[in-house]
């Protein structure tokens, strides 16, 4: 018999899916949402943005939604009833450790918060220096410490992913500091699965495209710029959302239980040009 459809992970909230510790495979079941007392125990936590957790939530998973924005989260619990919301600045570091102390336990990690201040090179700001490596780095590196030291103490494999750009290998006009951020993450990405491998925690980046999020149409609503982008992408149009979805949920999922390290363009052939 063919297994159902797993649920869709969307990368701009916090979710939970079912992880079977035992045979570890993302399920379409209520039942393996829930350990041998019926309590939910395994989490993947989602930490930036809003894009639907509805699949997951529907599937009879735990969501747990992170932002920074109470307007934000308010509007995703009455779409969402049972989400749980978090609601925290990720570029404070005790704040962050004191909203996400008690949350969990997370088995499933996607780190894709992320911020983009565009400025050419020679009118780059301390300021925008530092926001974009806080919330785009260092909330990477903070968010996953606290995750990774929980599966390891409680001996439980897990994935981590990091949602970087194909900005990190192509540089681009105006995002100076936005490249050098997805950079270092995509190095972060592999120097984590180097150290959690051994506790058999994967770590893996999805580099996309632009993405047709608020954020994507508001930075390439020129039309210009977006020819000259377009143009260089064989598959001549932009990532949409659930390009992205996908293989965020491959990545975290068993399907990919030989992959750790890498950094998988969504990207449309950008990155083959």
């Amino acid at each position: 018999m063919p297994q159902p459809r797993p649920p869709r992970i969307s990368p701009d909230t916090a979710h939970v899916i079912g992880y079977d510790r035992h045979r570890p495979r993302l399920r379409n079941s209520k039942s393996i949402w829930q350990d041998q007392t019926g309590a939910p125990w395994t989490w993947v936590l989602q930490v930036g943005g809003r894009w639907s957790p509805a699949r997951a939530k529907a599937a009879g998973a735990q969501v747990v939604a992170v932002s920074r924005t109470r307007e934000d989260l308010d509007s995703l619990v009455r779409e969402c009833p049972g989400v749980e919301p978090v609601c925290v600045d990720l570029a404070d570091w005790e704040a962050t450790e004191q909203a996400l102390s008690n949350v969990g336990p997370v088995d499933l990690l996607v780190n894709n918060a992320a911020v983009a201040t565009l400025q050419p090179f020679l009118e780059v700001t301390k300021e925008a220096c530092d926001t974009s490596f806080n919330v785009n780095f260092r909330a990477v590196v903070q968010v996953s410490q606290i995750v990774a030291r929980g599966m390891i103490a409680r001996g439980v494999p897990g994935a981590i992913v990091n949602v970087s750009s194909q900005a990190s290998q192509r540089a681009l006009t105006n995002h100076t500091v936005y490249c050098s951020t997805k950079g270092a993450l995509d190095m972060l990405t592999k120097v984590m699965a180097l150290e959690l491998g051994p506790h058999k925690i994967r770590v893996n980046a999805v580099n996309p495209t632009v993405v047709m999020t608020p954020m994507g149409r508001a930075n390439w609503s020129d039309p210009h710029k977006a020819k000259v982008m377009l143009d260089r992408i064989p598959l001549g149009k932009f990532a949409e959302v659930e390009n992205v979805v996908d293989t965020i949920l491959f990545l975290l999922s068993n399907r990919s239980s030989m992959t750790t390290g890498s950094a998988l363009p969504v990207d449309g052939g950008f990155l083959a040009t």
